[in-house]
């Protein structure tokens, strides 16, 4: 039997400019493909129309090439693969496990709790008395009009193993609800996105920051309804400000373009020098 090829992925969102914390991730991405031997596929997370931006794609493969990080495939669009996001919404519809929803955000604040835990991105866990009954997803034959939703379920736990992490467990119900998959506006939710790309790249290990650890729940969740393997996961640590906080995009101190023009260079940036920051 032959050795599966490891094929990994850069998957940067062209919403602003790269900092320091990209760098480091995808830097680690970069290096586990080329121990491996194997594969690595650019692929620009381009899909919101309001906030995703052409210029942002060019200055991130100008980043990439500053960094020294190369890739085998791509670049590859995810704003020009909407057939393929609509077939997975499709098998999810077939399988029941998705549902069309009307709920908005401000009715899920009011209806449920708030977060039970520190998670600075944490969401009011969606209340089960708000779905609409079994079969609703049958009346629907394109996704487009309405937001959906994964039906979690409830009080199961999920457990995976992280190269970095080790092992996690999360709990449908109570550390996530049910979750977009493809939003109002017609824009396909990253949870569904990045699983549909993922198998149909074929990829064998996603690298990413540990900010994603319970999205890699959600996702494990997608991969079974869609009867598809999942990848190895290694989430890498976030790099974060002197104060404590998560480096975001609006940080443009620490943009790569800043610190290359401060004569910083690229081996200081991915090595994690403190002093950069």
């Amino acid at each position: 039997m032959h050795a599966v090829r490891y094929r990994g992925r850069l998957a940067p969102t062209p919403t602003g400019e790269m900092h320091v914390g990209h760098a480091r991730t995808f830097h680690a991405a970069w290096r586990r493909a080329g121990d491996a031997g194997g594969d690595l596929v650019l692929r620009i997370e381009d899909l919101d129309p309001l906030r995703c931006r052409a210029e942002y794609t060019a200055r991130m493969i100008e980043d990439f090439q500053w960094l020294g990080i190369t890739w085998t495939e791509g670049p590859v669009l995810q704003s020009t693969r909407g057939d393929v996001y609509r077939d997975t919404w499709r098998q999810l519809r077939d399988a029941g496990v998705i549902y069309p929803s009307h709920v908005t955000r401000k009715d899920v604040r009011d209806a449920a709790h708030a977060p039970h835990d520190e998670d600075e991105d944490a969401e009011p866990l969606f209340p089960p008395h708000l779905r609409p009954p079994l079969g609703a997803e049958r009346e629907y034959d394109s996704p487009e009009g309405v937001a959906w939703r994964f039906r979690v379920p409830d009080g199961e736990v999920i457990r995976f193993r992280d190269a970095r992490c080790g092992e996690r467990t999360y709990t449908a119900g109570a550390d996530f609800g049910d979750f977009v998959i493809w939003r109002k506006d017609g824009v396909p939710a990253y949870e569904l996105a990045v699983v549909a790309d993922d198998i149909t790249m074929h990829i064998t290990e996603v690298v990413r920051g540990e900010d994603l650890l319970k999205s890699t729940a959600r996702q494990l969740l997608v991969y079974r309804a869609l009867g598809a393997t999942p990848p190895a996961w290694c989430h890498e640590p976030l790099v974060r400000d002197p104060d404590g906080r998560r480096l975001a995009k609006r940080y443009q101190s620490l943009s790569l373009r800043t610190l290359r023009e401060r004569g910083i260079p690229p081996e200081v940036v991915v090595a994690g020098d403190p002093h950069i920051l």
